[in-house]
Order: C-alpha cells, then structure tokens, then sequence
C-alpha cells in the first residue's frame, strides 16, 4: 500500500507545471528533455545502463514511450555499511561535510530521516567524472557479468534505475537488492547498504513511477542544490559543464551515498 508520504507527492507531481526552459546551470534542475539527452549520453557511454518503458499503464506524457527511465543491473555491493572502517570520514565541501557511517537501520521502511541543509561540495567531487569510469564493460563492448565461480565469496547485488521527478525536476534513484544466494532483500536490508550519516538523505520504501513495486528510493528534494553546487565548481574551476553529462555528475554524488554498492567500481584517479 502506498504511503501518505507517496500519494502527497504523485498529487503534488501531477499538479506541476512541466518546466520548460533550461535551468540546469542555475538552479540544477533538468526539463524532461535535458533528462533525455541526459540519459541517452549515459547510455552511449555505458552500456551497461538501458531505457526502459515500464508498465504501460504507467507512461508519463512528457518523456518518450520508450525512454521512461534508465536502468543498470546485477551491480555487486560487497559489504555492508557498518562493515566500513570504523571512524571511516567521508569529507566534501571545504572540509566540513564529515560523516561516520553509523551502524543504523530505520525502525520501520517508510522512516524519512531528518534532512539537514546540504554542506558545500567541493573536494570530493573535484571534477566532472570521466563517463568511462562508470562503464562496467568488457573489453569486447559487451556488458560485464558476474563471473560464475566456486572460489569467489558471493554478493549482494542490486538494480538501480533512475527516473526523471517532475516535481522536483531532477533525477531520482530507485534500488531493488538481492541477496547473495539471488532473493530479493526485505527492506530493512537494504538500509544496511545506504550511508544514513551522509548529508541526512531521506530514504524511503515507495511506488517506483514506471513499475508495480514498491522499492527503496533516496529523496530527491536535495538533488537540484547539489547539482548546483558542483556545476558551480566546475565552471569557477574553467571547466565547461554540458547538460548532457548532468547523469554522470549525479552518479558521482550518488556514490557518496551508496558508498558500499560499487557501480562505479573502474573508476580511475585520472578525468
């Protein structure tokens, strides 16, 4: 059953307005458009990540039938967040954006946690991130896939799909995890693989937009300034932001967020 949480939202949702003119270097807002460009850069990059249409009941008018949103599979996530190295600091934005992952699991699904102003973001992220760090590819341009073998412990393992939030007009990112012998993970599980110290995300079990599942999602109400923020960086820094990299930007921050789920795992020190 949905949440009251949910169905405030999807009202609040279907009441706004489309936005229509590109604000993405101002305010990190994306229209349904720029998420298209946005996603189809993702996509030709890393093929690993794919379009998908959903339930067809489910289409939203303003994005194409046969782009609803984006989707990557069988992403291995290793250990879990309180198996990080205690006192493990996570620092961003001139040294005051600390975070211990805390060994904390909501007392029920749907808990919003507290959401704090989002701290300036500056030396984690202190570049656009190569695309190629985020193509979990095998040299012969297939997708790579878990290799089958007896001597390797195996994992957790999740699909993450990101869906454009017309209310927010940003992106927004949905998890389905499985545990290591391939059930689906209770969602209390699943809170043990998101960082509930890092920045005060609002994690919550909700309706996906495009599917009928309920699946855990990291509230986008803080997207937009976080963007903001590292599109700001980058162009003081005479770096060029295009909107087209907008989604490889957004999983870079997102990382910090799911630190133990490793889809950008390749990721090289160089840009």
């Amino acid at each position: 059953m949905a949440t009251l949480n949910s169905i405030f939202h999807g009202v609040r949702e279907y009441l706004n307005p489309i936005l229509k003119n590109s604000k993405f270097k101002e305010t990190g807002v994306l229209t349904p458009e720029e998420f298209v460009a946005a996603g189809d850069y993702l996509v030709y990059k890393c093929p690993t990540w794919r379009w998908e249409s959903g339930i067809k009941g489910k289409f939203k008018d303003y994005l194409p039938k046969d782009k609803q949103f984006l989707i990557t599979r069988n992403i291995p996530c290793l250990k879990r967040v309180n198996q990080l190295e205690q006192g493990a600091e996570s620092e961003m934005a001139d040294g005051d954006w600390i975070s211990t992952y805390a060994n904390h699991v909501p007392e029920t699904a749907n808990e919003i946690m507290e959401i704090e102003e989002v701290a300036d973001v500056e030396d984690e992220i202190d570049d656009i991130p190569d695309i190629d760090d985020y193509c979990q590819i095998e040299s012969d341009g297939e997708e790579q896939k878990p290799k089958h073998n007896p001597n390797i412990l195996r994992t957790r393992t999740y699909d993450i799909s990101i869906t454009y939030d017309k209310y927010y007009q940003t992106p927004r990112v949905w998890l389905s995890g499985y545990g290591e012998d391939g059930a689906p993970l209770r969602p209390k599980d699943i809170f043990d693989d998101i960082s509930q110290e890092h920045a005060r995300k609002t994690v919550t079990i909700e309706p996906h937009p495009h599917m009928n599942i309920q699946l855990a999602s990291i509230h986008p109400c803080k997207h937009a300034n976080v963007m903001k923020k590292i599109i700001e960086r980058s162009v003081t820094g005479n770096r060029e932001v295009r909107v087209d990299q907008y989604l490889i930007i957004f999983l870079k921050f997102i990382s910090t967020v799911l630190p133990t789920i490793e889809y950008d795992y390749t990721m090289s020190s160089e840009f």
